[in-house]
């Protein structure tokens, strides 16, 4: 078993010093980084490296599900219960719009749920790694987790960006 790693939390006054830390951090090669945010930030984001959601792709896949289900239902049934009325074909597209497009909606709605829970690794039964008051009230948070041969490394990109408050620990302690 290898030794416990240590972790970082620095907090910020400023936007631009937690996103400037953790750019450094990023360029360093550290890559089990959080940040904490009093609100949604895409400057968080975009320093963070996140691209495009992701859920878009599960939205697609259940839409398509669903209009190829409602389309199957229908003609399905239509072609085990065969009703001619007044000659008209037994499988008639047009009818079966509205199934196929509700069918593609609910999918679509159930799939964005479903990956939104999925992507999110919700629930979370783990207690929070790290929590400070702070970080609701308006201070910005930037958590890393670092072998401690890496920890003077990472606490000096930290302090360059003159943070508030820097606290120190082992993943044992807070994991």
């Amino acid at each position: 078993m290898s030794a416990p790693g240590h972790v970082l939390l620095a907090s910020y006054d400023y936007l631009d010093s937690a996103v400037d830390a953790i750019e450094g951090l990023r360029k360093a090669g550290f890559k089990s980084l959080k940040a904490f945010a009093p609100y949604p930030e895409h400057h968080i984001e975009a320093a963070l490296g996140y691209g495009q959601s992701p859920v878009r792709v599960f939205t697609l896949v259940g839409g398509l599900a669903g209009a190829a289900t409602g389309l199957a239902f229908t003609t399905w049934t239509s072609m085990d219960w065969p009703l001619v009325v007044g000659g008209k074909p037994i499988v008639a597209i047009p009818a079966y719009v509205p199934i196929v497009f509700e069918m593609t909606v609910l999918f679509g709605a159930l799939a964005t749920v479903i990956g939104l829970f999925m992507l999110s690794r919700l629930p979370d039964f783990k207690l929070p790694v790290v929590y400070d008051p702070e970080l609701s009230n308006g201070r910005y948070g930037v958590y890393v987790e670092t072998p401690p041969e890496r920890v003077d490394e990472a606490r000096k990109i930290l302090k360059a960006q003159e943070p508030a408050e820097l606290r120190e620990g082992t993943e044992a302690a807070h994991g």
